[in-house]
């Protein structure tokens, strides 16, 4: 029988693509301090919020075209996503977009896969001379951690006690959301965090890697 209640939350950069996107545009546009801030996020001595925002003020509005259109033309998504989607509907199984990333490129690759109303992502503004970004997902009281898009409280609020929670991820930014997972699927740098701290996963490359592994699980329940 399968397990009622699932519900997946899955990471967008790094995960539905095959790279990160957030870093493909610093290293195309940006002066190379990113990589500093970059590093201090990774090693948590700053937060993903804070980061983030840092990062993008270091460009120009006056590019947001110029970006919008070379992570369109360049960002690929990984194999096997479309399928993925279908899946989930064919099972029944609520797929929520979970992302650290900007809303300009996040939607615009997301379109006819993904309803933008299960897409949970930072947003941008365009109206000074740097891009801001804008947090529409903070942190919720049980969380202090600066999460920037807080997955973490995007959980709690869309699941019950009793759903069976799926979070599907690549980085730092998915670490807390797999805290509160019944079941991780991890890839990259996910995946060092979970054995670092004890954290039970199943490894993938592809979205096929990970249907199988879901498939697995409803023969075993």
């Amino acid at each position: 029988m399968t397990i009622k209640k699932q519900m997946i939350f899955c990471d967008f950069d790094g995960t539905i693509t095959n790279s990160d996107n957030i870093i493909a545009i610093m290293k195309k546009f940006a002066p190379e301090e990113w990589e500093d801030i970059k590093n201090k996020v990774l090693s948590q001595e700053i937060s993903i919020k804070e980061g983030v925002g840092k990062m993008f003020a270091l460009l120009p509005t006056e590019q947001k075209e110029v970006i919008k259109e070379f992570i369109v033309a360049n960002a690929e998504i990984r194999d096997g996503f479309k399928e993925f989607v279908a899946y989930t509907k064919e099972e029944g199984i609520p797929l929520y977009i979970v992302s650290g990333g900007i809303d300009f490129f996040v939607e615009p690759l997301l379109a006819g896969l993904i309803e933008e109303t299960n897409i949970y992502c930072n947003q941008s503004d365009f109206s000074g001379e740097k891009i801001n970004i804008l947090w529409p997902h903070a942190c919720d009281e049980k969380c202090n951690n600066d999460c920037g898009c807080c997955k973490p409280s995007i959980i709690r609020k869309l699941a019950d006690t009793d759903t069976y929670k799926i979070v599907i991820g690549d980085s730092i930014t998915d670490l807390e959301a797999a805290k509160l997972a019944d079941q991780v699927i991890a890839r990259d740098f996910l995946i060092k965090k979970c054995e670092e701290q004890s954290i039970a996963f199943s490894p993938f490359e592809t979205f096929y890697n990970v249907m199988d592994i879901l498939k697995k699980r409803e023969v075993t329940a």
